[in-house]
């Protein structure tokens, strides 16, 4: 009966578990047939002990090769079967293992060893009647037609790769002059131009002067083992480079969106003191599941004429590329802020530089002027959401004017609106990231911000209002980062 280890199963994912079980399995199974290797040393001269320690080292060999995939395989990374070593192979027969009368010593195969051999053949080179003796698989491995005849071991390094022929010679010449065994692998190129690669096992055998009378070998072409092995490296090599430049481009994000996002320090004063000065603080939230910075921003500006411009957006797409079009849109903003454009004429021209850019992304914002003399706040948007408006511990949302996404259309005309503010009032800017649901009518997140009215009224300052607000938010696993802003009016 077959062991469980080479038994036939249907082709499916293993669990993590039945892995580790195998690789103990295989382990244990590996021990067993070293024991067995080591004790096949009755009689040197007996061809049946000979090929009995063959089929031994094959064997461990391959069960050495099985123990590296199945630890591939627990990595997670696929693992590739070479071609004729599917489950439901008929024992070394099928495998490529030709014995029997004919071969080199006519020992009998195993029954069955499943998906574990690749072909294999072997040979016996005898140095006192230059006989040669190949298994019937020897030459299928070298391309070599049976009319043809096996190789002597002068011939064979012609087959062999110029880089690998020193490596036959000296396994070759150990074993012939110091009786080494051989263990090791070289290249071929066949007749039909095919390159194989070829482990080679064997041992010499002694007359009874102790000088080497023949010489005797298995050869497995381990080919499609080796490739698939090299194509693990590489993966390994370009996932390694590739998370080396995921981190590197989210160094390089971090420290421009550091350099670009104002640092908060208190509250924000005017170059013209008003009645009602502002208090303003805010806080990034970088996205759960990406670990990229996106293209989120915030900023609360003095202008020259003593009104403050607040604004929060949003751009599509995270990394480097969606930091710096921020870092391009948000020093746009803040000139012409200065230059005393109103929000709904700057919606426009951000539109337009957003549509024209080199780096094409839609956006949402939102651009507020306050006038601290008047206490007004006018605003404008482009596909955000509205500020909420907190006063005596009750939120509500300000009507949006009309504005659509940036660089969705050409020669968008956006709507401006206006607000009077009252001492004592809070508002709460956000991005979309922070309260959006999981479908488009999820608006949880919103009522939940809302909720926090309470406790927003009893915040000291603005920056305590950001911490209740990350608090309630910002252990969540957003899809996409988010930025909030809490602006005071002062009594």
């Amino acid at each position: 009966m077959p062991s469980p280890l080479f038994a036939d199963r249907p082709a499916q994912p293993p669990e993590p578990g039945a892995v580790d079980a195998l690789i103990s399995q295989t382990r244990r199974l590996r021990g067993e047939v070293d024991a067995v290797r080591r004790d096949a040393v009755a009689d040197e001269d007996d061809p049946q002990q000979r090929w009995q320690r063959a089929l031994c080292d094959l064997a461990v060999h391959q069960l050495d090769d099985l123990g590296a995939q199945l630890g591939q395989l627990r990595a997670g990374v696929p693992v590739e079967v070479p071609p004729g070593t599917e489950s439901g192979g008929q024992g070394l027969h099928d495998a490529g293992f030709t014995t029997g009368p004919g071969t080199a010593y006519g020992a009998a195969a195993p029954a069955r060893t499943g998906a574990l051999l690749s072909r294999v053949g072997s040979a016996e080179w005898n140095l006192l009647t230059d006989e040669v003796s190949w298994s019937e698989e020897l030459y299928q491995i070298f391309g070599r037609t049976r009319e043809s005849g096996p190789m002597s071991l002068d011939e064979m390094p012609t087959m062999v790769f110029a880089e690998d022929q020193p490596l036959l010679q000296g396994m070759v010449t150990d074993c012939l002059i110091d009786g080494k065994p051989i263990d090791g692998e070289f290249r071929i190129v066949r007749t039909d131009g095919r390159v194989r690669t070829v482990h080679m096992t064997g041992e010499p055998v002694l007359d009874a002067d102790g000088c080497t009378a023949s010489m005797w070998a298995v050869l497995r072409d381990v080919s499609e083992l080796r490739r698939s092995q090299r194509a693990v490296r590489e993966s390994r090599a370009g996932l390694e480079r590739s998370r080396e430049i995921e981190r590197t481009e989210r160094r390089v994000a971090v420290e421009l969106q550091e350099a670009v996002l104002p640092p908060w320090r208190g509250s924000l004063h005017f170059a013209h003191d008003g009645p009602a000065p502002l208090d303003v603080a805010a806080h990034y939230l970088p996205a759960a599941s990406t670990g990229l910075i996106g293209g989120d921003w915030y900023d609360a500006l003095a202008l020259p004429d003593g009104d403050a411009l607040l604004t929060v957006g949003d751009l599509t797409g995270h990394g480097v590329a969606a930091t710096s079009s921020m870092a391009m849109l948000l020093g746009a903003l803040r000139g012409m802020a200065v230059a005393g454009i109103r929000p709904a004429a700057l919606m426009g021209h951000l539109n337009q530089l957003l549509e024209t850019s080199v780096q094409p992304a839609l956006g949402s914002a939102m651009c507020c002027r306050y006038d601290p003399v008047a206490q007004t706040l006018t605003w404008a948007q482009a596909g955000h959401p509205a500020p909420l408006l907190f006063r005596d511990g009750t939120g509500r949302a300000l009507r949006r004017p009309e504005g659509v996404l940036l660089g969705a259309t050409a020669g968008a005309v956006y709507d401006e609106t206006e607000t009077r503010l009252l001492p004592g009032d809070l508002l709460v800017l956000h991005t979309d990231g922070l309260t959006r649901g999981g479908g488009a009518d999820d608006d949880t997140g919103a009522a939940r911000l809302l909720a926090l009215g309470p406790r927003l009224a009893g915040a000291r300052d603005a920056r305590e209002g950001v911490r209740t607000v990350v608090e309630e938010f910002g252990e969540e696993s957003r899809e996409d980062d988010a930025c909030v802003m809490v602006v005071r009016v002062g009594r």
